[in-house]
């Protein structure tokens, strides 16, 4: 049996056929994580999650924020965008039965592998959350979106504020702390004010802000973390720490890890993708 976690695929499932190709995956023995924004800015976001659907229990999948937009876009909270490739999926006779599937996947999975444990999310965690406190928190946000007013849910989700976790925050409030956080973070202040206004690399942050994972006192250091979202990044893999997101959508690669007998054991696949989006387009 061999484990696998993938970047972000957005509706890019040529690339996934040739990443399941290139591993020989087998679904009755090896499992792959995506780690989010299934859908979306690619050629086929239809097939993609028609492709995760029938391979269920082997792929396991998390929620991305081009993920959630699908969904605020379906239930017409919000506006498409002009970059959107959703027409076909909001148009499918499926689509009741593909986004009814999609609203009740998690936003943050613990997986255990040779006696270790890593954490998954899509974009970042807090600084102040442990790996408990995190899936905790993404599992109140997984319970309102399965639940029987996740519609309401969606109409209150989006905006920026707060933009920093407290222990006290409750309601939408603290649901939406957990939804930027998971699905859209990259930079924070050093007080763990969360910024949404710039995509740069890492090695670019603006003035006063550092990548969320280089925040000091961060209570998941030590806990691998691995994460996509942040395509101007790009690959990195330190001994706590993988970032999968490579740029598929954006004309880079799909990329992907092997695991070996433990998480330290791993190996950097990837294959090209043939979708190219226009120079300057905003890696969101």
């Amino acid at each position: 049996m061999a484990l696998y976690c993938a970047g972000d695929i957005q509706g890019c499932d040529g690339a996934l056929e040739r990443l399941l190709a290139l591993i020989g995956f087998s679904p009755s023995r090896d499992t792959l994580y995506l780690l989010g924004d299934l859908v979306n800015r690619g050629p086929d976001s239809v097939a993609v999650l028609q492709r995760c659907m029938a391979l269920a229990g082997s792929v396991q999948v998390l929620l991305g924020n081009h993920d959630l937009h699908l969904l605020a876009v379906a239930q017409g909270v919000r506006p498409p965008s002009r970059r959107d490739t959703l027409d076909a999926l909001l148009a499918h006779p499926q689509r009741a039965a593909m986004l009814d599937w999609l609203r009740h996947q998690p936003l943050a999975r613990q997986v255990h592998h040779g006696g270790e444990a890593m954490l998954l999310v899509h974009a970042g965690v807090l600084p102040a959350w442990t790996p408990q406190q995190t899936l905790a928190l993404a599992g109140e946000v997984q319970q309102a979106l399965s639940g029987a007013h996740w519609q309401a849910f969606l109409q209150q989700m989006y905006g920026n504020e707060p933009a920093c976790w407290h222990e006290e925050l409750q309601g939408m409030d603290r649901l939406r702390v957990v939804v930027n956080a998971l699905t859209r973070v990259r930079f924070c202040s050093l007080q763990g004010v969360m910024d949404f206004s710039s995509s740069e690399s890492a090695r670019q942050a603006p003035a006063g802000l550092l990548p969320w994972f280089e925040l000091p006192g961060r209570k998941t250091q030590g806990q691998l973390t691995v994460f996509g979202h942040w395509s101007t990044l790009g690959w990195m893999s330190r001994a706590d720490l993988l970032a999968l997101d490579t740029g598929c959508v954006w004309g880079g690669s799909l990329s992907a890890v092997r695991f070996g007998s433990t998480l330290a054991e791993r190996e950097h696949l990837q294959v090209e993708c043939a979708q190219a989006q226009a120079p300057g387009a905003a890696h969101a």
